[in-house]
């Protein structure tokens, strides 16, 4: 890299540092505040808020990060070009394509730095915080190690399944007592949902009861039943794509498969989380048209508002893209590329067309 590359690297990576910083702490802000309600549940204090929110912020900077390559690079790049320094350097000679060499660079160093906060960072101190808020408004919950969570209720012990992040599975095992030291029943539910309150709806219950002389099993699509444990319990039963690494969703869409389940949301969500790595570099690249065109002059806040406006867009398309593929049974990876590569591909026509 020569001198100017160094300078179009790290100008676009400090002014991306700083609209992370500003997009962080709007998104903490907002998540505290969302917190509010729960307050006073349980032992869960304004602190245990304070320290759910902390340990949110790797999640929301992954998914904040296409965002704020976007503004992060308009600014740095408008700047240069108010400057007239972009001008002086077409001046003399390099083309947009030898200008877009580091600025896709810093695209790609962005890229690696959300790859290791999604595989590393945010999916186990996300997980934590929720388990950690479940316990703190939970007070009869108890956690074995970290695979699962137990609660009783009357005649009933429940199981959760929370998992290492990357063996997410979930699940719910009910253990039904006849008395205090007697086992009676054993159910095993693939899914359990909240039917009304206070009861709860499980799917395709796989149930095991002891008699004196026998054991007797079936298998029931689906079975209703009344709780007095509060519905949070089963949040840590869910596999939230959003959660789980690149190898862990991979994982739970090779189990569901093997269990003949539903895999088109998690296999969207896999595909969704590779594109948005490349989605890092085509937004940063996407600046260079708009620096060269129509915001060459224009101040830092109308840059900001662009970029912001520009990136909520993509984030919202992404979004509807993902659920009318999900609906329609559309192919997950035609589903989770597509914005993508149709950002990428008109960035692609708009730098060609720079002059």
């Amino acid at each position: 890299m020569n001198t100017l590359d160094r300078y179009l690297y790290r100008t676009v990576l400090v002014y991306a540092l700083m609209a992370m910083g500003v997009l962080l702490t709007l998104g903490a802000l907002f998540l505290f505040i969302s917190q509010q309600s729960d307050i006073g549940v349980g032992d869960y204090s304004a602190g245990d808020a304070f320290a759910f929110t902390f340990l949110n912020l790797p999640e929301q900077a992954f998914e904040l990060l296409p965002i704020g390559a976007l503004i992060g690079a308009l600014m740095g790049l408008g700047h240069l070009a108010s400057a007239s320094e972009l001008v002086v350097t077409r001046a003399s000679g390099v083309s947009v394509w030898r200008i877009a060499w580091p600025v896709g660079l810093a695209g790609l160093t962005m890229a690696v730095v959300m790859y290791g906060l999604g595989e590393y960072v945010a999916p186990p101190m996300a997980q934590f915080a929720k388990r950690e808020k479940t316990t703190s408004k939970l007070a009869d919950v108890s956690f074995a190690g970290s695979s699962s969570a137990w609660v009783k209720d009357g005649n009933l012990i429940l199981r959760v399944q929370t998992g290492e992040v990357d063996q997410a599975f979930g699940g719910v095992s009910l253990f039904e007592l006849d008395g205090p030291n007697k086992l009676r029943s054993v159910k095993r539910a693939d899914r359990i949902s909240v039917a009304d309150p206070g009861h709860w709806r499980l799917h395709n219950v796989a149930t095991t009861r002891f008699g004196d002389d026998k054991i007797e099993s079936e298998v029931i699509p689906e079975i209703i039943m009344a709780s007095s444990v509060n519905p949070d319990f089963l949040g840590l039963a869910a596999t939230d794509p959003d959660l789980l690494t690149l190898r862990g969703l991979w994982s739970y869409i090779d189990h569901l498969r093997r269990n003949n389940l539903g895999t088109a949301s998690f296999e969207i969500g896999f595909w969704s989380r590779i594109a948005r790595l490349f989605a890092v570099i085509v937004v940063t690249l996407l600046a260079l048209p708009f620096v060269f065109g129509p915001l060459r002059t224009t101040g830092a806040g109308t840059r900001t508002v662009i970029g912001v406006m520009l990136g909520v867009v993509f984030f919202l398309i992404t979004r509807t893209v993902e659920n009318g593929g999900q609906l329609f049974g559309l192919n997950p990876a035609l589903v989770g590329w597509l914005p993508t590569a149709v950002i990428g591909f008109c960035t692609f026509v708009a730098i060609s067309r720079t002059r």
